[in-house]
């Protein structure tokens, strides 16, 4: 049987399928992404690759395929430059064909070439259309140069697409998860100095309250503590 286009068609929608599954179960932030980087070896040409989310502070190193990957991160959050912190900051993919030879970032680029990586790409995984929404960059690198066919970045801004919800949606479900266990915590406490105080729950909660803000602690450890020790932080 001989193949035909509708083959790779098909072959790439099932792919996709897969890929939509695995991130939809997937129980945690960091199984997500260990799931876009395994799909993103499977899809594409590509030697390594990795996940960096974006937070408060500095960039996240999330998902890694092996320890090069890493060392190509930290040289670009500790100096603060590169493609990496070029497309968390504009929201745009950043192509580099041959770390030989692009000058964007020179010192950089010696550095990961002297590692054996000649093709980046790298996308962005964002939620909307402001740069706002960027959650983070996935990072596809090659040992060859001009490793990426147009065909290689369509793939990879759909699965980074595929990436940017899952990454938003299992963020919120642990924001979610830990705003529950909070209150969760909150509640038992307010028990312990409802019993100890002979206090309603509105007198409880404000003296825990006091003591969070007193003592610049948040609510949920201040509540935690008393619950281990049965004491409220000094």
């Amino acid at each position: 049987m001989e193949y035909s286009p509708d083959d790779g068609a098909r072959a790439a929608a099932d792919m996709f399928a897969r890929l939509a599954v695995e991130l939809h179960d997937a129980p945690g932030v960091e199984e997500t992404v260990d799931a876009v980087v395994e799909f993103a070896l499977q899809a594409l040409n590509l030697s390594h690759a990795g996940v960096v989310l974006a937070g408060r502070g500095a960039p996240e190193v999330a998902a890694v395929t092996d320890s090069m990957v890493a060392e190509v991160y930290s040289l670009q959050i500790d100096s603060e430059t590169g493609p990496l912190i070029s497309t968390l900051r504009n929201g745009t993919p950043v192509m580099i064909r041959d770390t030989h030879t692009d000058d964007r970032w020179p010192k950089w680029a010696e550095k990961v070439a002297k590692l054996g990586v000649r093709s980046v790409l790298d996308v962005p995984l964002s939620t909307g259309d402001s740069t706002r929404a960027t959650v983070g960059v996935l990072g596809l690198y090659s040992a060859q140069p001009d490793a990426f066919t147009a065909d290689d970045e369509a793939i990879a801004h759909i699965l980074a697409r595929h990436a940017s919800v899952a990454v938003a949606s299992a963020r919120h479900e642990e924001t979610m998860a830990q705003a529950v266990d909070a209150r969760k915590l909150v509640g038992q406490a307010m028990g312990i100095l409802m019993e100890r105080f002979d206090v309603d729950g509105d007198r409880a909660f404000a003296i825990l309250k006091r003591y969070s803000q007193d003592t610049n602690t948040k609510l949920r450890d201040v509540a935690q503590q008393l619950i281990d020790t049965r004491k409220l932080p000094h």
